[in-house]
């Protein structure tokens, strides 16, 4: 296992259209709910333990090997708003285009085959660190990572928030991150044993509920 192929994987210019979403960042901001560093924090905190946890499991149980195409039924039950799921399988799509050009293997030729639309993004995660050489570990910190430092940069450019303090919240979170990342791994290996249904489906209505007013807006700096 080479564990830098970690860092190409979670690097934010790794090109798999990450930074062209918000994770929910923009429709927050609009909505009052993320005005400085503090809010900031609470957001991210909380998709950390919801939708993160969700997608980190997702990822991990992935790269420990559970049938892919169980674990994008899986992502779809867990994700109840159609902006999302139709934002997770485009992303899922740019990812699988990247990682088969970075790690070529037949697992990654599968799931294009499989999902010509895009699987789920945290599934296909998941394979492409199995294609890397990853471990489940590797994948949900990846996972969980994207998933607050997408949040903290888009705040940088909707509310000229200094970077250095958007960067003190992620430092801030690591130790959650942690525990997060131990979390998904156990519940992927329990995924690899009694399947899918033993993931963790917890849920986040305002993400949601934000998700469906931003895809309608006619005006948008993030496409979610």
């Amino acid at each position: 296992m080479s564990r830098a192929a970690l860092l190409v994987l979670a690097d934010g210019r790794f090109p798999a259209g990450g930074h062209a979403h918000s994770g929910g960042a923009e429709a927050a901001v609009k909505a009052g709910r993320i005005t400085d560093a503090v809010s900031l924090e609470q957001f991210c905190r909380g998709r950390l333990h919801t939708s993160g946890a969700v997608a980190a499991s997702l990822a991990a149980a992935a790269a420990l090997g559970v049938d892919p195409r169980k674990l994008d039924r899986a992502a779809d039950a867990r994700t109840p708003s159609p902006a999302l799921r139709l934002v997770a399988r485009r992303l899922g799509r740019q990812l699988v285009r990247a990682a088969r050009a970075t790690w070529p293997h037949p697992e990654l030729d599968e799931l294009a085959h499989q999902f010509p639309k895009g699987a789920h993004q945290p599934v296909v995660l998941g394979t492409a660190a199995r294609a890397a050489g990853l471990g489940p570990q590797d994948a949900a910190y990846c996972s969980l990572y994207e998933g607050v430092s997408g949040p903290a940069t888009a705040a940088v450019r909707l509310l000229g928030l200094d970077p250095f303090d958007a960067t003190a919240v992620l430092a801030r979170l690591t130790p959650a991150l942690d525990r997060a990342a131990q979390d998904a791994v156990e519940a992927g290996q329990r995924a690899l044993s009694d399947g899918p249904e033993a993931l963790p489906a917890r849920s986040a209505p305002l993400l949601e509920i934000g998700a469906e007013a931003h895809a309608d807006w006619p005006v948008r700096l993030f496409a979610s």
